[in-house]
């Protein structure tokens, strides 16, 4: 975002917007991004306490999801879905982006690769392959966009949002056979990743919470972060490029992956295929298992705080490839 954008932001030239979203009834709303006849729905989630992590007895459960530890988290939005191809291709690609960014907005480079591998790409399936910093800018880019801030969960808002009141190894029970009428797994993908919400939501009216690709969070990937998660609102602030944090598993894997507590850290080997050099920020070549969705915090920062925000995240990311 250049400087003269910054200003015209915090001149209030964008005031009455950011001041109309943040004043929004707290309930489940549709979001058109401008300029398309594309939108998202966000579902509202009430904060509360709950247990992070998993017991010491729960099936399939790793080292790094423990000691469980019970924790708060604040009034959020959450996207009812993965952030699909036609929400992201409106950012990555200039030509649909009828309204355009101001110049220092950037876009993805163009992969060299198909990174859907034939599996799908406009009409509902999730956007795949991005690295963190491509979902950052997606956020970023969005805000800009609509006036209202967006990014990425915190591990914690995620976790709670997949719970949806359970505390048991899914948001549906503990019975794994259940598992294919939620998600779509290792048992019944095909090892193809599928269009978003055509399976039962849990019980908060969020899809493919578990399984059809991996989610990013906000967070960096520490083996201690569950034992060592604040109480209020939990984050593990980013430190390095890698590894960062994602959740829910993916059409790849078996169901002990797909637990609510289970959680995976990146890999620089996603990007191994990429043969340029450096090799790209903004996608991962070998990753079609990993997506995201997004998350609008109840309480929306100023704009400066928005923009502080973004340029903190970028900086550590970038800080060191």
């Amino acid at each position: 975002m250049t400087k003269p954008y910054v200003a015209l932001l915090l001149s209030g030239l964008l005031s009455q917007v950011v001041v109309a979203q943040s004043n929004q009834a707290f309930e489940t709303y549709s979001q058109q991004i401008p300029g398309t006849d594309v939108s998202f729905k966000m579902v509202a989630i009430k904060g509360g306490n709950f247990k992070l992590g998993s017991p010491d007895n729960e099936k399939g459960r790793k080292n790094d999801e423990g000691p469980a530890k019970e924790v708060q988290v604040s009034d959020f939005w959450i996207g009812a879905t993965e952030v699909t191809f036609d929400e992201y291709d409106v950012y990555s690609d200039a030509e649909k982006d009828k309204t355009p960014v101001p110049d220092g907005m950037t876009r993805p480079s163009p992969p060299y690769i198909d990174l859907t591998l034939g599996m799908g790409k406009a009409g509902g399936f999730p956007a795949n392959s991005m690295s963190q910093y491509g979902a950052l800018m997606y956020c970023k880019w969005l805000y800009i966009k609509t006036g209202v801030f967006y990014r990425l969960p915190t591990a914690a808002e995620w976790e709670y949002a997949c719970r949806a009141g359970s505390a048991t190894a899914y948001p549906f029970g503990a019975d794994a056979s259940q598992l294919k009428e939620y998600a779509w797994y290792k048992d019944n993908s095909g090892q193809k990743y599928h269009k978003v919400a055509q399976l039962k939501p849990n019980a908060w009216g969020l899809y493919d919470m578990l399984g059809n690709v991996e989610e990013w969070t906000m967070d960096q990937y520490e083996e201690n972060g569950v034992a060592n998660a604040q109480v209020q609102n939990p984050w593990t602030v980013p430190t390095a490029k890698t590894p960062r944090l994602l959740k829910g598993g993916s059409f790849q894997d078996e169901a002990p992956l797909l637990r609510s507590a289970a959680r995976l850290k990146s890999d620089p080997i996603w990007n191994r295929r990429d043969p340029q050099i450096p090799k790209s920020s903004w996608w991962n070549a070998d990753a079609p298992f990993v997506g995201f969705r997004i998350v609008r915090p109840a309480k929306q920062p100023t704009a400066a705080e928005a923009e502080q925000f973004f340029e903190d995240m970028i900086a550590k990311y970038k800080g060191a490839r």
